[in-house]
């Protein structure tokens, strides 16, 4: 198998040249690239699709970026993505942007600058000048979370408010009166959502909104598990608690358990995202579903549409919603379990 120094030899450059056409091109000349990936292919010193790649000023490979590589939520979207790409002779640069719109920012511009094939951006933090960056190079995105009604671009989305008030609603109909919410991080649009849809259901049943039963935890384990110990302090304890998502509602279980206490029998406990360890804990955990795989899955195949299709760049967006659906188990105290037995 021909090795770059082989490649060098043959096209009668240096192996320097042949580095920086293959990571950096825009700093040889277009004949220099030329010479360089006709050698390539004429020795198969790599595959044709990528000369032919690179000869476009695009490479083989698309960005998914992801808020947190350590919520078992993201790792089921990058199976979705992934095995899209594989199919369409692609690879994926996955990037955590551990929530951080900065950090995000920092890997666009990095993303930009080699060329990536195109985005995936999950539950993206970026506004609208950032993603008009992304444009300007005509490089194809999609976006995976919330609507973002304002954004005329192709996403994937589910709605956070209808899912949020149909679990709250859900406790409300097993009879429960007094409902706390530990709310993600609030500098996040989603959860913003979620706390609207839990203030809405109180509110259309007559239920007086309590500021108190209201907590800000962190979108981890631990900020469910201090959410939970602060509301179980509080004078009138809460009958039940819906966590912004699963890992904040498992933290939660722990806290209840550790004060001496029962789920569901002293307080009952909701969360949301339906991620795999939901059904595994003791109580299994009532949720919201969003079925991620799919979502990864229907994202690739967007974004590939939009590859396939680049002379396009003004061709009509596609907005795909995906319906959340509530899973109810254990956890929140509903004796009749008939829909958890069939989901």
């Amino acid at each position: 198998m021909s090795n770059i120094r082989e490649v060098a030899k043959k096209a009668g450059v240096s192996v320097a040249t042949v580095s920086r056409v293959l990571n950096h091109p825009e700093s040889v000349s277009a004949a220099t690239m030329e010479l360089v990936l006709d050698t390539m292919n004429k020795m198969q010193y790599t595959p044709n699709g990528f000369a032919r790649s690179l000869a476009l000023n695009r490479s083989s490979t698309i960005a998914l970026l992801i808020p947190n590589i350590l919520n078992p939520l993201y790792p089921q979207i990058a199976k979705g993505v992934e095995d899209v790409a594989h199919q369409k002779g692609y690879n994926i640069l996955l990037c955590n942007t551990e929530e951080n719109g900065e950090k995000e920012r920092d890997y666009l511009h990095m993303l930009i600058e080699k060329r990536v094939g195109g985005f995936i951006l999950t539950a993206s933090q970026l506004e609208n000048k950032d993603l008009q960056k992304i444009k300007n190079q005509n490089i194809p995105f999609v976006m995976i979370g919330r609507n973002m009604e304002e954004i005329d671009e192709n996403m994937v989305f589910t709605d956070y408010h209808i899912g949020a008030y149909e679990i709250t609603q859900h406790l409300i109909d097993v009879g429960y009166r007094n409902i706390a919410h530990i709310t993600g991080s609030l500098n996040q649009i989603e959860n913003l959502q979620k706390k609207k849809g839990y203030e809405t259901a109180l509110q259309e049943a007559g239920m007086v909104l309590r500021s108190e039963y209201i907590v800000e935890g962190n979108n981890e384990i631990e900020g469910g598990y201090l959410g939970a110990k602060k509301l179980l302090q509080l004078k009138k304890r809460p009958q039940a608690i819906f966590a912004a998502n699963d890992l904040m509602a498992i933290g939660a279980i722990d806290a209840i358990k550790t004060s001496g206490l029962n789920v569901p029998g002293d307080v009952a406990i909701v969360g949301f995202d339906d991620i795999t360890m939901a059904s595994f804990i003791e109580p299994k955990l009532t949720t919201i579903s969003q079925p991620v795989y799919k979502m990864g899955l229907i994202a690739a195949r967007l974004l590939f549409e939009s590859i396939e299709n680049r002379q396009q760049e003004d061709g009509f967006k596609q907005k795909i919603f995906v319906q959340p659906k509530l899973m109810v188990r254990k956890s929140c105290g509903h004796e009749d379990r008939v829909r958890e037995i069939f989901n």
